[in-house]
């Protein structure tokens, strides 16, 4: 697979109520771990009277990893309840958030769980949700006698060119769905004069 389902951009602000308990649902588009504690901390500013700010992301595409927080609530009725709404939704790189304020009456964990996970199910209906390739870089190197034997690949595979360099000694970084990449790769290192490397993107 060279594909995978992520949100396009943050989600409007979603609201679920059970017996006078409020809950806010977020839902964030992330690539990287260290993006999860500003959002939080911003969230936690913006609902001050929260009781709880709990939350769960996923991110990767190879190798997965995932994070469910509580934030203080029975253990597993709100980070995991909301994490499962990540992979029922089948995606990555997310952050889904959601701010409860108490409205003064125990829900139970049943309770807890139950709002929790329909309110990330909230959040994650209000994103845009969309497909997108996975991809590998590309870093060539190249003489400038070879630029057309190197622009007509990236035109026969319809490559995305992320940088360039033009001069006597030319770069290119391109970026190249996973599937193709190997056969473009061994293609560019075919060509003398030309040095191709791998990083995956």
């Amino acid at each position: 697979m060279d594909t995978y389902k992520t949100i396009r951009k943050a989600s409007p602000e979603v609201l679920y109520k059970d017996r006078k308990s409020k809950f806010f649902g977020y839902a964030y588009p992330i690539t990287t771990e260290e993006e999860v504690k500003p959002i939080i901390e911003a969230l936690q500013k913006q609902h001050h009277t929260a009781n709880h700010v709990c939350y769960a992301w996923q991110l990767g595409t190879e190798k997965l990893r995932y994070r469910a927080n509580d934030d203080g609530e029975p253990n597993n009725s709100a980070g995991m309840p909301i994490y499962g709404q990540i992979l029922a939704f089948g995606l990555t790189n997310v952050l889904v958030a959601v701010p409860r304020i108490f409205g003064g009456t125990k829900l139970g964990v049943g309770g807890l769980i139950q709002a929790y996970r329909a309110t990330a199910k909230l959040a994650l209906e209000a994103a845009i949700i969309e497909e997108r390739l996975v991809t590998v870089e590309l870093t060539v190197d190249f003489g400038y006698p070879e630029m057309n034997k190197v622009m007509t690949l990236v035109k026969q595979y319809d490559l995305t060119i992320k940088s360039q360099k033009m001069d006597s000694k030319c770069q290119l970084v391109l970026s190249v769905r996973k599937t193709m990449a190997n056969a473009v790769h061994e293609k560019m290192n075919r060509i003398p004069s030309i040095s191709c490397k791998k990083h995956l993107g």
